[in-house]
């Protein structure tokens, strides 16, 4: 009988020790572990206990998946595309539907309305709000006044602004702005350069003397702004002409803005006519070449005069070798030159050889503007092919032509 007792108190221990065990080891697959790994490019904490059986870090390939009951309250499931860098999942922002999206983008219409649009009309719209944009080229703000004591003129160019980019790859510009007091064109001066920006100030002022009260009314502004370039010709933004007919300086200073307008220079058809004679010499092998008049000129400044001269450039294989130019004319559209030229010729005959003329405005304290080209040689068109081939057929004779001023 002690046996049979002894017998049973040592099963029913070691299946208490085995009960234990089990509640332990279940106790402790529940739990969240200590550790945990962090996923290096989203930063998503991830616990192995909490994947399935492929998922686990070192687990065993051949062990059985866990019901799906089970897997859908334990395992987590990881978006890493759709997580945050912190690892949390945003919510979902509400997409309009189709009939919402209409309805933010435009505006209702009736039905007979919706009919009546064409895709015309909206590039029509279009082209007008283009054409708005590009027309639209900054304000200019200065100042004038008048100093008595010192009997000067004088003007501050404050700033501009909203000027249009100018550079396509750093969509700046680098402006600039020259000045002209009109019409005499004898005081010209310009401002510094200011890098990268489409809103410079320049406070910047200039001060004429010698320019009595009485004739201020009389004077007329004129602004170009431009935009520098290192590497070509600077960009003209636009231009504002200023009449000072009206304007009451006796009680001090006067501060003005105008809208820059595009610049638009040349409105004659034509860029005039040159006068040219030439006369081939094939015994000392010299071309002559006499300019005599222009005329027609077109207006380059807002005055409506120019002040004209003539460069005079030889080529012989598209390779320029001499150059000469003219004296300057002042203040007419139809200038009188009589100057003669003589180029020495560095081969025989004058099939490889030409000369190019370019009519040129002359500014001073600015780049000269050209007015007009001509080219005279055997490959020309026109009459100055046609000049060309008289004095190749008629040496030692004087040949004088009038020929049309092409675009420089």
């Amino acid at each position: 009988m002690v046996g049979l007792v002894s017998g049973f108190g040592l099963v029913f221990t070691v299946s208490l020790f085995s009960w234990i065990c089990c509640q332990r080891k279940s106790t402790k697959s529940n739990t969240t572990p200590p550790y945990k790994f962090v996923h290096v490019l989203k930063g998503v904490n991830i616990y192995p206990e909490s994947l399935n059986s492929k998922k686990k870090f070192g687990a065993d390939e051949k062990t059985e998946l866990a019901p799906k009951s089970l897997i859908s309250k334990t395992s987590l499931h990881l978006d890493l595309e759709k997580r945050d860098l912190n690892g949390n999942i945003p919510k979902a922002n509400k997409v309009r539907s189709s009939p919402d999206l209409e309805d933010f983008s435009q505006p209702q219409l009736p039905e007979k309305d919706k009919d009546s649009i064409s895709p015309e009309s909206v590039k029509s719209n279009a082209s007008i709000l283009s054409v708005d944009k590009q027309d639209k080229l900054g304000t200019l703000f200065f100042a004038v006044e008048y100093n008595f004591e010192k009997k000067a003129f004088v003007v501050n160019i404050k700033e501009a602004r909203s000027l249009p980019a100018m550079d396509e790859q750093s969509m700046m510009s680098d402006p600039y702005i020259k000045m002209t007091i009109l019409p005499e064109k004898k005081h010209k001066v310009k401002t510094r350069v200011l890098r990268k920006t489409l809103d410079p100030a320049f406070d910047e002022t200039f001060t004429f003397y010698g320019i009595p009260y009485s004739q201020v009314q009389d004077l007329v502004l004129h602004f170009i702004i431009l935009s520098f370039d290192r590497f070509s010709r600077d960009d003209v933004i636009g231009e504002v002409c200023f009449p000072l007919l009206g304007i009451d300086l006796s009680d001090g200073r006067v501060l003005m803005n105008r809208e820059i307008n595009k610049r638009n220079v040349r409105k004659s058809a034509g860029r005039g006519e040159l006068l040219i004679s030439l006369c081939y010499q094939s015994t000392t092998n010299t071309l002559t070449v006499v300019v005599l008049k222009a005329r027609h000129l077109p207006k380059v400044d807002v005055s409506g005069l120019s002040d004209p001269y003539v460069k005079v450039n030889l080529y012989h294989a598209k390779k320029r070798i001499s150059k000469k130019k003219t004296h300057v004319k002042k203040c007419t559209p139809n200038a009188v030159f009589n100057e003669l030229f003589v180029f020495d010729i560095p081969c025989e005959g004058l099939e490889d050889i030409s000369v190019e003329f370019l009519v040129m405005d002359s500014d001073r304290g600015s780049r000269n503007e050209a007015v007009g080209r001509l080219i005279l040689g055997s490959s020309a068109d026109g009459t100055g092919g046609e000049h060309w081939k008289e004095i190749c057929e008629h040496p030692r004779r004087q040949i004088a032509k009038w020929h049309m001023l092409c675009d420089g």
